[in-house]
């Protein structure tokens, strides 16, 4: 697609160079402009001063396994800076490269040459080892989290179905609530909870979503971390409260959290505890109670933490008689109807501790949302599955930086990407080069200017007090010394650099 040459532009026609045009606002002097450069991602000039500050783009490039051996063949930092700005952009196809194709300073600001084609990305991806590239993809992923891993954090796990149209490699027939019968791949999802961050995942086939597929992975992920870094707890739904992921938890000495199926024995334990008076406040309108639980195939019997709550909605009976249906409207007067739900755990907090504490895993559906809809995991489709694999993961680390820069910018709330790339990416960007100098000129099109630029400055005044840090604490990984800063800014405590004494920290 013309990507090994730049051909030279075509003149403009004399009769559309200069125009003059009539339009409901009057007359217009319309001209064309081939000199200068321009972005609709103006803002990316300061995501790529926390990418230098950081070295996380370059250390990514270098690193990579990608090699060609044709003089002809492009710049491995031009590629995995294509892919790099097309998961930025939101993109979810190779098709939507063309796109950026376009965008004459975004490339230049990343050090690159220029945007590759679709045909090439794809291909390139392609050329990557399978092996080499998921231990390239894991590194630096783990390497994206593990420093805030030094506080308390939940570890949620979870499976979400990407559903398929073509002919892949994995796409099966398995759960696919959303359409049923479609072919899908499963992933296989690991989380830092609250703050939403992934440490991997895992693409499999869309018959394996079953949490004996998920536990290889989680296993891994778990051994990658030391003893201070581990979670508390690994939590998960119905889907992990078995036995088999339980008691790997309790052989590595691992807190959980869990939610139990409504088998027959849990439905008996239920009936036993339904007349019971000494439920608790769980609150947010459910009460709760402690019990013990020894399900067939146990080989021994967990703490539950039972739940319960009331239903409020208008409620309808039926009941089919002599082949008729009867309807009539439940008298919440005079009848009571509950929901329940039963958590299998060994913390020792208490029963609103626990119950909130599972509660608070709905955040973590929010994430998979975020990254199907509004990132790459609904899209990036090849016929093979490694490639799926490594999309996957680029995704999700690109996510990862893009999280934390957020966070940056934003200490106090966390923001989707829905609403962070207008406010921190989108501007209009025009370059210009003079005495070798290059000026570019941002035009804002958000109507929360204030925002932006307090976002703006508290980016500024955390690189500025990282590169001073840094300066003073020799060895110290400028990465290392960001995530601790964020994270004080978000917890609204007093910043200790790691490793540093207290006397050498800056204002």
């Amino acid at each position: 697609m013309g990507e090994a040459e730049k051909h030279p532009q075509k003149a403009i026609p004399a009769a559309v160079q200069t125009m003059i045009v009539d339009t409901l606002g009057g007359r217009i002097q319309v001209s064309w402009d081939q000199e200068s450069a321009a972005t609709p991602m103006g803002q990316m000039v300061f995501f790529a001063a926390y990418l230098e500050t950081t070295g996380l783009f370059d250390t990514w490039v270098e690193e990579s396994p990608l090699h060609y051996t044709s003089p002809n063949a492009p710049q491995k930092r031009d590629v995995l800076g294509t892919l790099f700005l097309s998961i930025l952009a939101g993109h979810r196809r190779y098709a939507h490269v063309t796109a950026l194709r376009s965008d004459g300073v975004s490339p230049n600001i990343l050090g690159m040459g220029k945007i590759v084609s679709e045909d090439a990305l794809r291909r390139a991806l392609g050329k990557i080892p399978e092996a080499e590239g998921t231990e390239w993809m894991r590194k630096h992923l783990f390497k994206s989290v593990v420093t805030a891993c030094q506080t308390p954090w939940v570890l949620d796990i979870d499976t979400t179905v990407k559903p398929l149209f073509g002919r892949q490699e994995g796409a099966e027939v398995g759960c696919n609530p959303h359409k049923p019968g479609r072919p899908s791949h499963a992933y296989h999802a690991y989380w830092m909870g609250n703050l939403r961050l992934l440490l991997d995942v895992e693409v499999t086939a869309g018959n394996t979503t079953a949490s004996n597929h998920a536990q290889p992975g989680l296993n891994r992920v778990l051994d990658a971390l030391c003893a201070e870094q581990r979670p508390y707890p690994v939590r998960g739904d119905c889907g992990f409260g078995n036995d088999a992921v339980i008691r790997e938890m309790e052989s590595r000495q691992q807190p959980y959290l869990f939610k139990l199926r409504q088998s027959p024995r849990v439905k008996r334990l239920l009936q036993r505890v339904f007349t019971r008076r000494d439920w608790i406040d769980a609150g947010q309108g459910w009460e709760g109670r402690e019990d013990t639980i020894q399900l067939a195939g146990w080989a021994q019997s967990r703490r539950v933490v039972i739940l319960r709550r009331l239903l409020k909605e208008n409620l309808i009976a039926t009941q089919e008689q002599r082949g008729q249906l009867a309807f009539a409207f439940v008298d919440r007067r005079q009848t009571k109807v509950y929901e329940y739900a039963v958590l299998v755990t060994d913390l020792s907090e208490g029963v609103l501790s626990v119950a909130q504490l599972y509660r608070d895993r709905a955040d973590a559906e929010n994430g998979f949302d975020e990254l199907k809809n509004q990132w790459g995991w609904g899209g990036y489709t090849t016929r093979d599955l490694a490639r799926c694999r490594l999309s996957a993961r680029a995704v999700g680390l690109i996510y990862n930086w893009w999280s934390w820069y957020t966070r940056l910018a934003f200490p106090e709330m966390r923001k989707e990407a829905i609403t962070s790339r207008p406010l921190l990416l989108s501007a209009i960007g025009r370059s210009t080069k003079h005495a070798g100098q290059t000026h570019l000129y941002l035009i804002p099109m958000h109507a929360a200017q204030k925002k932006i630029e307090r976002g703006i400055e508290n980016i500024c005044n955390g690189l500025k007090t990282i590169q001073q840090t840094a300066e003073r604490l020799l060895g110290a990984n400028p990465w290392d010394l960001l995530v601790s800063y964020i994270v004080a800014q978000i917890t609204q405590k007093p910043w200790v650099p790691p490793g540093a004494f207290p006397a050498l920290v800056g204002p």
